[in-house]
């Protein structure tokens, strides 16, 4: 599995990479433009992301509208439905709004509340077929 960590905050990062680390290559963004700019050059390469792991409020670009970049560039793309990559959003706010945007806007597969537990994240791995 080939994943991309979106995370501005180092404790928080930290904890995806060690957890996420164990089922294979990921690389690191810690802003939305950085995600955006990596995921496309994953694509260009032809080593697409399986997982995008994508924070929602971050510097620069927001996870929201990363997510909606992100999408858009796979539209463009012709990628559709089970070809999209999966995106777990995560976030220190359990604000209604935002799930709401995330999933029915962004195209969001999942989101979590912070702090992470790796219970659930292991959950969500099996849920999107990714373990």
């Amino acid at each position: 599995m080939k994943t991309l960590i979106v995370e501005d905050e180092f404790s928080s990062r930290k904890i995806l990479e060690k957890f996420l680390g164990k089922y294979g290559k990921y690389e690191v963004a810690v802003n939305g433009q950085e995600a955006i700019d990596s995921f496309q050059m994953a694509w260009e390469e032809k080593e697409p992301y399986d997982l995008v792991v994508l924070d929602i409020m971050m510097p620069n670009v927001d996870g929201q509208e990363a997510l909606k970049q992100i999408r858009a560039y796979e539209k463009d793309k012709g990628v559709v439905g089970f070809g999209e990559v999966k995106v777990i959003m995560v976030t220190a706010l359990d604000d209604p709004k935002n799930v709401v945007e995330a999933f029915y806007e962004g195209g969001a597969n999942s989101y979590l509340v912070k702090p992470i537990d790796n219970e659930q994240l292991n959950q969500e791995l099996k849920n999107l077929g990714l373990i």
